[in-house]
């Protein structure tokens, strides 16, 4: 299996996430990634993970990571132990780290997202999780609530205000411009 770097970005940033938060199931990672995304998006016009997140009922779920989490492909089963704990009248799927952290995949943006991220949630708890990412403007309220796209993609140019979307969107295309030209 090739294992492409934004596929080695995601598998560290849960190993980083696993490590430095407690109460860590799936709703926390699925957040916290998002808020990793979205930040990262909104400072630099780029994702972290590569990850595409959903409008779902109980905030942004990442539906490819979703689906992989109950077959999970040799690179997830070789960085991680899942397994499902019983917590109060329900369940967590504990997730647990086998390999160590390695930042070097990280820029120190992205280092510096990481880690405000796993300060800020450390010991915050499913339902506050779900709570954040479901304040009024932000990007999942807008898809969900606002214009009613339940269960839809939720675009990234999202976590930009309209000004600066107008900015991002153009240097991205220059980018992508830029690109083409060195190909």
């Amino acid at each position: 299996m090739i294992v492409t770097h934004e596929r080695e970005k995601l598998i560290q940033a849960v190993n980083y996430f696993a490590r430095h938060t407690r109460k860590f199931g799936k709703t926390k990672l699925y957040k916290l990634l998002y808020f990793l995304d979205f930040e990262h998006f909104k400072q630099t016009g780029r994702d972290v993970t590569g990850l595409t997140y959903f409008a779902w009922p109980m905030g942004p779920v990442p539906v490819s990571l979703h689906e992989e989490i109950d077959n999970p492909k040799p690179d997830l089963t070789d960085a991680f132990d899942f397994e499902r704990r019983a917590i109060g009248d329900g369940w967590r799927l504990n997730i647990e780290p086998k390999v160590p952290f390695s930042e070097s995949h990280f820029s120190k943006r992205e280092m510096m997202i990481l880690k405000n991220l796993a300060e800020e949630y450390r010991d915050t708890d499913a339902d506050k999780m779900i709570e954040a990412t479901h304040l009024e403007n932000l990007p999942w309220d807008r898809v969900y609530n606002k214009d009613g796209r339940k269960q839809q993609e939720i675009p990234y140019d999202l976590a930009l205000r309209n000004d600066e979307r107008d900015r991002m969107m153009k240097i991205i295309e220059e980018r992508k411009d830029l690109l083409e030209k060195l190909k």
